[in-house]
């Protein structure tokens, strides 16, 4: 272990001189300690500069190892980190609703009100995580959808001020560029009082370790052990973000570094935790320097870090297998099932075309609230309706999406964007951008519909491989979705023109979409649904297991992929209209399950309905919330659909 990191402390030396050589001569470099009045900018900026920076990227890789740590060692839990728990990302939200909503609250500093942020997610994931036992996969999954919660309202408050946009984007990627010494100093106070409190901490983690049963015979009081373990995981990592923005996964991958290397106890992860954290950010930004001077695109170090987490996280969840019950990631509630499914289905199409009515033809003008008749509808109305039409029709092909896949996995919280498939259509996207000079819009429904599919087809293809539980493939979705998040943040943040061209698309909008391609998606989800029917018979069939359905004569291999690939088009045509749109897969089949609708045709048809219906209710709250001004499509799907997630979530107990 000490070999490694020695080399890892060369290699960041390394990298960090070829940077610093680049900005100025060795025999011009100056001291920290010199009066800025007599240097050259050049000397100013690598004196009070890169070299802070070179020490805040240190500091900040101990605090999140720590807090990786801490969080990890509390909750027995190998994937707990600020990012997976959310911690990070709702420090990140307070602190940009602080900037663009309430800068009086920032009077006394970024760090109480990052602290606030990570402290009510952290809370939130917590109330989620007791209601089955704090179950590690739970806990993780209720983590990171909270944070996919937090991160999609800072997104819309982010493009809601344009004026912020730039500086914003660029923070919100976890920029370590530093102006002074301030920092290094605040970030090392908080180090070293928060080793002093793992410290004291150390020995009632090892006793909780046995578990919380045996803690208690042993005379433990586990509650506050838990209490003050995770208050202090929260502190070090809202500091952090409070400094220099998101910066992800170090938490994560700095104590399976230091297992992997060889510490057994949880005294020895605590104490190697910060500096593997440490070594770990200090080489990644000392190598993006020294790409940026060489000619490279200059981008946050978080969007680097981001990168790590996805196959970290990974690589990490074949080991849940030994360490979590299989009872604890198990649905307890058996939803009820209708005496008559279709007068429901009736009833929910009813409901659609009566509020599709309503937001066609109401709204808000300039006038206020009301319907829009004369020459005004004339105008409006065709515009409205390819908006709704392209709105709903996106609705109805992520909602079937979301259907088939937990049918296809058995699992009830499957979904295009939980498994990464909307990750995916993005980088699909993205690449398709920067792939053709001026890409037409079928290369672009192509492209992000390829790469929807292409994660699909791994993640199914690794999740057979390791023979994975349904907890543990949501889980691989949600790393892969970690993984496209930060590379597109690093698009994002690098300065690339076509960057913003990704960026009007990722804030989602239907009002963009022409009458083709409303009329194209519509028929899409049309004949979706009618082949979706056609199999209904499969979906009977696939959640009694691979031996039944070869002993039907059910031909596996290709009904899997025939549907995993359906599922992926659907997707990334519904993103490349409409944007990449969260819950809506997830919530629709939710619905309809809690309505009895359990047989397959009858789920399928009204999941189908009900994506229609919450599209079409989002698309007319971004509409109407902030007139003039469309606001994000995707915002408003996820402000419907995670509180019902989470209630869902809430009435999942630990038997």
């Amino acid at each position: 272990m000490i070999r490694l990191f020695f080399v890892a402390a060369l290699s960041s030396i390394a990298l960090w001189g070829l940077a610093a050589l680049s900005a100025l001569p060795l025999s011009q470099w100056a001291s920290p300690f010199a009066n800025p009045a007599t240097l050259l900018p050049e000397q100013i900026f690598f004196a009070f500069g890169l070299m802070p920076r070179a020490g805040i990227a240190l500091l900040i890789g101990g605090l999140l190892g720590l807090s990786g740590a801490l969080m990890q060692a509390v909750l027995r839990n190998p994937l707990a980190d600020p990012t997976t728990l959310g911690v990070a990302s709702g420090a990140q939200l307070a602190l940009v609703g602080a900037t663009l909503l309430w800068p009086e609250a920032l009077a006394l500093g970024r760090g109480p009100v990052a602290l606030f942020g990570g402290a009510v997610t952290a809370g939130l994931v917590m109330a989620l995580g007791a209601r089955r036992g704090f179950a590690p996969v739970t806990v993780t999954i209720c983590g990171m959808l909270v944070g996919m919660l937090a991160s999609a309202i800072s997104t819309a408050l982010t493009l809601g001020q344009g004026h912020y946009l730039l500086s914003l984007v660029i923070w919100n990627g976890g920029a370590l560029s530093q102006d002074s010494w301030h920092g290094v100093f605040r970030l090392m106070a908080t180090l070293v009082l928060g080793g002093v409190a793992a410290a004291l901490l150390a020995r009632p983690l090892v006793v909780l370790s046995l578990g919380g049963a045996t803690a208690k015979a042993l005379g433990a009081q586990v509650g506050l052990t838990r209490f003050a373990a995770l208050s202090l995981a929260v502190i070090l990592s809202g500091m952090v973000s409070a400094e220099v923005g998101l910066v992800g996964f170090v938490g994560l991958a700095a104590p399976a570094l230091v297992r992997r290397l060889g510490a057994r106890s949880v005294t020895q992860v605590l104490l190697w935790s910060p500096l593997a954290g440490a070594l770990l950010l200090s080489v990644s930004d000392s190598a993006l320097m020294a790409l940026a001077a060489l000619g490279g695109p200059e981008m946050p170090t978080g969007a680097l870090t981001g990168l790590i987490g996805g196959p970290v996280l990974i690589a990490l969840l074949p080991k849940l297998r030994n360490i979590v019950p299989p009872e604890t990631e198990r649905s307890d509630l058996i939803a009820p099932r209708a005496t008559h499914p279709w007068k429901r289905v009736a009833a929910i199409v009813c409901v659609t075309l009566i509020l599709t009515a309503l937001s066609l033809l109401g709204g808000r003008g300039p006038d206020g609230w009301g319907i829009i008749s004369g020459d005004i509808a004339a105008t409006f109305l065709p515009l409205r309706a390819t908006a709704i039409l392209a709105a709903a029709s996106a609705g109805a092909l992520l909602a079937l999406s979301g259907a088939v896949l937990q049918r296809l996995t058995a699992n009830p919280m499957a979904a295009p964007e939980v498994l990464g498939v909307t990750g995916g259509a993005a980088l699909g996207y993205a690449a398709t951008l920067f792939l053709f000079s001026v890409p037409s819009p079928f290369t672009l429904a192509f492209g992000s519909s390829t790469g929807a599919a292409v994660t699909l087809i791994i993640l199914s293809a690794y999740a057979m491989r390791s023979d994975m539980a349904p907890a543990r493939l949501l889980l691989a979705g949600l790393a892969v979705g970690a993984f496209a998040s930060a590379l597109l943040a690093a698009v994002m943040a690098s300065g690339d023109p076509r960057a913003w061209s990704l960026l009007g698309w990722l804030a989602g909008s239907a009002s963009r979409a022409s009458v083709s391609g409303a009329l194209a998606l519509s028929v899409m989800a049309v004949v979706g649904l009618g082949a979706s029917l056609l199999v209904s018979r499969w979906f009977d069939i696939l959640p009694l297991g691979a031996g039944v359905a070869r002993g039907v004569g059910l031909p596996l291999g290709r009904v899997r992929l025939g549907l995993v690939l359906g599922a992926g088009l659907a997707t990334g045509a519904a993103s490349v209209l409409v944007g990449p749109v969260s819950f809506i897969g997830l919530m629709a089949p939710h619905i309809a399950r809690s309505l009895g609708l359990v047989r397959p045709a009858s789920f399928l048809a009204a999941s189908w309905c009900l994506g229609v219906l919450l599209m079409t209710v989002a698309a007319f709250g971004a509409r109407t919330a902030s007139y003039p001004y469309d606001l994000p499509l995707g915002l408003f799907a996820t402000l419907i659909g995670a509180p019902w997630l989470f209630v869902a979530l809430l009435g999942r107990r630990h038997s």
